[in-house]
């Protein structure tokens, strides 16, 4: 098996990630520093990462969270801010986030140790829906507002593909689109002159936030995982 996907299966990250990580130096096996994360091994092989052995392939658990605002959507913080990982008690796994929110943001995010699920997820061509309902600010949201946002919009790093948008209050809309640029929502509105005063992320793909409140989790059934790995 290559190393990456050994590091997904175990509940690591996934498998992007530890393509990442294997890259930095940060993995080991027999004692040997590898960077090359298509490094075949087995279950012979003895894995290190950052000088921690790397445990079998664990029980695979994926679950819906709240994330509330102030919260960062990381397994970690170097600067000591709550975790979303932290929110879900679950000290046996190994958890981390399937992409992220700002931590302004609120919302549906998922959390697992399913690495090859996390890439299917996150993979741009997969082209996996997510959906904000967004507060703006300015003036009131009109069609042509829409329309631009509809037909996508000129960043900074390139034009935004199509989306969905409606407006659902005078200065409140919700927008689904299918890309994963850092703080994608927030710059497509300021782009139309609608500053975002408040973000909340109400679905991903199939998946509902419904009436889980701020920082609750709930784990997801095999029904519900079956409709993910169909996207």
């Amino acid at each position: 098996m290559r190393l990456a996907k050994q590091l997904a299966h175990a509940g690591v990250a996934s498998r992007r990630a530890a393509e990442a990580l294997i890259a930095q130096g940060r993995v080991q096996v027999d004692g040997e520093t590898v960077t090359d994360p298509a490094r075949d091994v087995d279950a012979s092989s003895r894995i290190l990462l950052d000088g921690t052995p790397v445990r079998g392939q664990q029980r695979r658990a994926t679950y819906a969270v709240h994330k509330p605002v102030g919260v960062v959507s990381t397994a970690r913080d170097t600067h000591g801010r709550p975790t979303v990982v932290e929110l879900v008690p679950a000290s046996d796994l190994r958890l981390y986030p399937v992409g992220r929110l700002d931590v302004d943001s609120s919302g549906l995010i998922l959390l697992t140790n399913d690495g090859e699920l996390a890439n299917r997820l996150t993979h741009p061509s997969f082209e996996v829906p997510k959906t904000y309902r967004a507060e703006l600010g300015g003036r009131s949201i009109d069609e042509a507002a829409l329309t631009r946002l509809r037909q996508g919009v000129e960043l900074e790093d390139g034009r935004t593909a199509p989306a969905q948008a409606r407006r659902v209050a005078a200065h409140a809309l919700e927008l689904t689109i299918h890309e994963g640029r850092n703080r994608q929502v927030r710059r497509m509105c300021a782009a139309i002159g609608r500053p975002v005063l408040e973000l909340r992320r109400v679905s991903f793909g199939p998946l509902q936030l419904g009436a889980l409140g701020p920082g609750e989790y709930r784990r997801l059934e095999e029904s519900e995982l079956g409709l993910l790995r169909a996207l």
